[in-house]
């Protein structure tokens, strides 16, 4: 059956030396691009969006770049999906490894040219590969039991890493902020202890290491600026009374005493759901969702600090750091996980208020505020150092 019988009108054939020219060329093309990005010498690529806004990014990463592209070439998607899974599992090497291929590729080209089966070729590689390998393994120092040896090679790792990258310059104020919070972690893999903030304002070298957690909100008007010894309850719960405006029903009713008698119907409620938070023992209440007005006044009443409209990302690391899990239900609170920490207060950064959890119960978590110029510049500063 012809292939214009089964695909759309639009769709193509290409088979034989004319589908492996198209491969090799799309590769080859994706390993140029990012090319000049690469090393100590690569150029930053500026990035602009087709989308609203024609949002830009100024950036040297090389999956950055490819998650940007929309290709439609086989063989240069694979490379893109290798760039991604690189950055997933390693973090850097991101452009070597779609350099590397292109190249294997470029020179696997030359080979089928000189009539070399793609077979041979393709054992070729997988035996280079593994003579690679056993050098590199032969190479290798370790030097973990050496606490000030291992810190010397983390260190090592980190200055090469950014040197390629927009903090360059200060590659040693940045490497040494990254060495510490990673010894922090006394040898866990967990990446989510390590919280990156940016802040713009300063320069790159007034970024800082700080040893807790910084949640990116202000403290109510009312609310304690100050707990010590805290117990934090974190939600996802909706704490409005607005239901009927929300969802654009319609009450009728024949006088306002009855208007009267629905609001306080409300606040009946609310007041009733304060107050099983509230039987929770808890002095700090994070929530996912807004707390309005009336159930702020509740808590701040009852002494409790009361912060709304955390990002999810924020309460999901918070519950993590404090230990506590995340509750959209208060009327078991046998069955609810508070957190703890020592301090919370309200911190200054820069001209903006944030707030602070200190001795949190993940002992080793921290957060890396970033200061810059402008959104661009931090925006590359955490790319680079997540590398």
């Amino acid at each position: 059956m012809a292939i214009d019988k089964i695909f759309k009108d639009e769709a193509t054939e290409e088979k034989g030396e004319r589908a492996r020219m198209a491969s090799f060329i799309g590769a080859m093309a994706i390993a140029d691009l990012v090319k000049t990005t690469l090393g100590p010498k690569g150029m930053d690529k500026i990035l602009q969006s087709t989308g609203r806004g024609h949002s830009v990014t100024v950036t040297n990463d090389g999956a950055t770049i490819l998650k940007s592209l929309h290709i439609d070439n086989p063989a240069a998607k694979v490379l893109v999906d290798i760039s991604k899974v690189q950055d997933d599992e390693v973090g850097d090497g991101t452009t070597s490894v779609v350099v590397l291929a292109g190249e294997l590729l470029r020179e696997a080209e030359k080979l089928v040219n000189s009539k070399i089966h793609p077979m041979t070729i393709i054992s070729g590689f997988r035996m280079a590969s593994e003579c690679a390998r056993n050098v590199l393994e032969q190479k290798v120092v370790d030097n973990k039991q050496d606490a000030e040896k291992f810190r010397s090679d983390l260190m090592n790792i980190a200055r090469t890493t950014l040197s390629s990258k927009i903090l360059s310059q200060d590659k040693e104020h940045f490497a040494k902020l990254a060495v510490d919070a990673v010894m922090r972690l006394k040898g866990s893999t967990n990446l989510e202890a390590i919280q990156i903030i940016k802040k713009p304002g300063g320069s790159l070298k007034d970024s800082f290491l700080d040893e807790g957690f910084i949640l990116d909100k202000k403290i109510g008007v009312g609310q304690p600026k100050r707990i010590e010894n805290a117990k934090i309850l974190v939600a996802n719960t909706a704490m409005d009374t607005d239901k009927v405006k929300i969802y654009g029903a319609r009450v009728r009713v024949d006088s306002m005493t009855k208007v009267a008698d629905l609001e306080a119907a409300e606040k009946g409620k609310m007041r009733e759901k304060v107050q099983k938070i509230i039987s929770h023992g808890i002095n700090c209440f994070v929530n996912r969702q807004l707390i309005y007005n009336f159930p702020e006044e509740l808590f701040a009443d009852a002494g409790i600090l009361a912060i709304e409209h955390a990002d999810f990302d924020g309460i999901e690391r918070l519950g993590l750091v404090t230990g506590g899990e995340i509750a959209s239900t208060f009327d078991n609170p046998e069955s609810v996980k508070l957190g703890h920490c020592k301090l919370i207060e309200e911190i200054m950064i820069g001209e903006d208020k944030l707030i602070h959890f200190s001795g949190v119960e993940m002992g080793q978590a921290c957060t890396i505020v970033l200061r810059g110029a402008s959104p661009h510049v931090l925006d590359e500063a955490e790319r680079s150092l997540h590398d």
